[in-house]
């Protein structure tokens, strides 16, 4: 069955239909929401959600763009609704330079680690690197998305940098030294 014959069983709320959707994208909506979650259960959660946002409003889906795209969509928006409703977003302006560079040893960093050192960013960080640099959202979309100003959204992308430079600065270095 074609994945437009799939939408269209959804779309008149029937459950295998549902279910093979759910099998077909479940692993990659997943991953998106480990980027914006603090831990394994609260992606879950998140995927649940956003699994039941898209479910529930199939119907809007016109056949136009992307469909695995507008899950994407929604599935950001949920993790983010999720923050919003915790207060986590309570964003701090602050003046840092526009970039960070970082020499990395892409030998000796890992995947796991990455996502690690991201998932253990302060949320209002986690949530504007993962949009701006793994979701490729501007910084007027950001500022949008979380209600706050668009040289916020700069300066948390900034910090969040640095922050990150200076885990994985400090990881290469116990790595000379055999601390790892």
């Amino acid at each position: 069955m074609s994945l437009q014959q799939l939408i269209k069983k959804c779309k008149k709320r029937d459950l295998r239909s549902q279910s093979e959707i759910y099998h077909l994208f479940a692993g990659k909506l997943f991953s998106l929401c480990l980027k914006y979650s603090k831990t394994h259960h609260e992606a879950e959660d998140n995927l649940h959600d956003a699994f039941i946002t898209i479910f529930n409003k199939i119907d809007q889906y016109k056949f136009k763009g992307s469909f695995e795209g507008w899950m994407k969509r929604i599935t950001i928006n949920t993790a983010l609704q999720t923050y919003r409703q915790k207060n986590i977003l309570n964003l701090v302006e602050y003046d840092y330079p526009d970039e960070v560079e970082v020499e990395v040893d892409e030998e000796e960093l890992s995947l796991d680690y990455l996502l690690k050192i991201i998932q253990e960013l302060p949320e209002r960080y986690r949530m504007v690197f993962n949009l701006y640099v793994l979701d490729g959202f501007s910084h007027r979309e950001i500022a949008s998305m979380l209600s706050i100003a668009e040289g916020t959204s700069k300066s948390n992308l900034s910090r969040a940098r640095l922050i990150l430079k200076d885990k994985i600065e400090l990881n290469q270095q116990q790595q000379k030294v055999g601390l790892f």
